[in-house]
């Protein structure tokens, strides 16, 4: 109790600061704010819209004493007028201002603004659902360290400037928008500084990881206490009101939750979904509910994590019964986001990090270690009921964290069963880290080096690398390229499904045709490929009167739903993993077909059925 307690009085002191006027005294040259008017009140502001209802946080500037807490003002400009369409309190700690405004057209653009005290306004613009677009493009970041030494004091102007000439559709900013462990609220204004000419026109998706509440590591473990400053024992180190204020400045735009019921220490939850141009975004929170492994995982299993010789090791045993990865209220979610696909025709799973080890050596090229607990891969078990729930709605995966851009198809009881995930690259990259697996990949494309192809992670979970940027093994003065930072992007083609991950290194031009990708990139994929399982059998050929029509195939004799699926065009033969009797749901709401008693067949295309909806 006397920890808590001065835990909250130390960051109730921090994010006083600015109020009192010590930020220059108390927090390094890199995160003073700078001086600034009263007109430049506000700093930034983000938003997404989902189903109708636009969510904005404003983010203010600290104000100069707290009878400011005045109400803000939300506007958007109609026939060269400004016309007021909500009011908010602002919030602190924190210093932010949240709207939701239900019934919104989102098939039109709209120029807003944030009007604080009619003396301070920021503008944006509120994008229109892009349904039409065939292409719909997201932007994906990760770990903007501001660690001077590692390319953290650069400007990020080289990727503003290009986002602005790609405008994709959404942003996701994977995690570790903030690296300071105690100032969220500077750091947070940094970013919004770096970014937020980008952020206040096109949606955007932030979720915090580890760094952004203050740890170096997180095991949420459901919101528990964490007593060590690594976090390792599972839970929340900082105090639930600076993680409830990180939680509210980043997260508060996002739709609002599947299930908002709050974890340990009264802290929320943010997991939902999010249908934006056609595709459907599950937003996870992969390191909330996570069990920590100190005092779960036998000490003596530790000793193999950077230990040479591991032939007497059994990756198996880390996985110990009863841990959780995402938890049980989020594979209910995962489960049911799965089956919906109203006027969404892709699926993507958004996380902090990848479900696997994707790196063997981390800080140096001399400290190689056998597995990562703070990856998704462990546990094993919660992270093959992951992938087996995502790949039911054929989900590709984004993630970042890993300081690291890999490609890997994974797969659970056999090589490339399941989905594909794409980890980007940190912003800036504090803490490197390489792939350098011992043995060679398996079946690698020719031409492929020993390092790509099918192998194993350091906990046995089965992958196949199919591309990295790997940093070089000693430093330049060039320490943004030679560190592999950069940025992800990803291109949803809806007429023919595919996906192409492109890996953009920093300080090059987007659009110009001599600029290269990391070496592997890009990389073109299917929809389809993101469930690989090899079909058993399959069911007859529907011969569908509609195209582009929602299937759903269930297993008759547990009523399991193997796959939900908006197909591509008007004919689909659907695969299915053993041989048996399966009902076939065809189309959506009151068009909907149920074909009931249908047997496998050996053969694809053997047999057809028509379907008239």
């Amino acid at each position: 109790m006397i920890r808590l307690l001065l835990k909250s009085f130390t960051i109730a002191a921090i994010v006083s600061f600015p109020i009192l006027g010590f930020c220059q005294t108390y927090t390094p040259d890199y995160l003073t704010i700078p001086d600034y008017t009263d007109e430049q009140q506000i700093c930034f502001a983000l938003y997404t819209v989902h189903n109708n209802t636009l969510k904005l946080t404003a983010q203010l500037n600290p104000l100069k004493k707290n009878s400011d807490l005045l109400d803000i003002s939300l506007q958007i400009k109609k026939d060269s007028i400004w016309e007021t369409i909500a009011k908010s309190r602002i919030i602190y700690p924190g210093w932010t201002a949240h709207f939701r405004i239900e019934k919104w057209d989102d098939t039109k653009k709209y120029n807003y603004r944030i009007a604080y005290q009619n003396k301070a306004f920021f503008e944006g613009i509120i994008q229109k659902n892009p349904i039409d677009k065939n292409e719909i493009v997201v932007a994906a970041f990760t770990g903007n360290s501001i660690k001077p030494g590692h390319g953290g004091d650069l400007s990020r102007k080289d990727i503003v400037e290009n986002i602005k000439k790609l405008q994709p559709d959404l942003l996701f900013f994977s995690g570790d928008q903030v690296y300071d462990h105690m100032r969220h609220l500077e750091s947070w204004l940094k970013f919004g500084r770096e970014f937020g000419d980008i952020i206040k026109n096109i949606p955007t998706i932030s979720i915090p990881d580890d760094h952004d509440v203050g740890q170096p590591n997180m095991w949420g473990a459901s919101g528990k206490v964490s007593y060590l400053k690594e976090a390792d024992d599972g839970g929340y180190y900082m105090s639930p009101e600076y993680v409830k204020e990180v939680e509210r400045a980043q997260t508060s735009n996002l739709p609002d939750p599947y299930d908002p019921t709050p974890i340990g220490q009264g802290i929320g939850v943010y997991y939902t979904n999010l249908n934006w141009g056609g595709i459907g975004f599950a937003i996870l929170e992969d390191r909330k509910f996570k069990t920590g492994p100190l005092g779960i995982v036998p000490e003596e299993l530790m000793k193999y994590k950077s230990a040479k010789d591991i032939t007497d090791f059994d990756p198996k045993k880390l996985d110990v019964p009863g841990t959780e990865l995402l938890g049980k209220r989020q594979e209910l979610f995962l489960r049911d986001w799965a089956t919906n696909w109203t006027d969404v025709s892709m699926k993507v799973a958004l996380s902090a990090t990848i479900f696997a080890g994707g790196a063997h050596y981390v800080g140096t090229f001399n400290n190689r270690i056998n597995f990562d607990l703070d990856a998704n891969g462990w546990p094993q078990t919660g992270r093959n009921t992951a992938l087996a729930e995502i790949r039911k709605a054929y989900g590709f995966m984004i993630a970042g964290d890993q300081h690291l851009a890999t490609v890997i198809h994974h797969g659970i009881d056999e090589h490339n069963d399941a989905g594909y995930s794409f980890c980007v690259p940190s912003i800036a990259n504090f803490f490197l880290r390489w792939w350098a697996p011992l043995e060679e990949g398996k079946n690698r494309k020719p031409g492929m080096a020993p390092h790509f192809g099918e192998l194993k992670d350091g906990l046995g979970n089965k992958i196949t690398m199919l591309a990295v940027a790997n940093p070089a093994f000693k430093e330049n003065d060039d320490k943004l390229t030679t560190r592999a930072a950069g940025y992800g992007v990803v291109k949803f083609k809806k007429s023919t499904r595919d996906i192409t991950m492109e890996c953009w290194p920093r300080n090059v031009d987007i659009i110009s045709p001599t600029s290269k990708q990391y070496e592997g990139w890009p990389i073109t994929i299917n929809q389809l490929d993101n469930y690989g399982r090899k079909a058993v059998a399959f069911l007859p050929t529907l011969k569908i009167n509609k195209e582009n029509q929602v299937v759903q195939v269930v297993d008759e004799t547990n009523n399991e739903i193997i796959y939900t699926l908006r197909i591509n065009g008007k004919e689909f033969s659907p695969k299915v993993f053993k041989v048996g009797n399966y009902t076939i749901y065809v189309g959506e709401g009151n068009d909907r077909k149920t074909l009931k008693g249908i047997m496998s067949i050996k053969k694809e295309g053997a047999k057809s059925l028509n379907v008239e909806l």
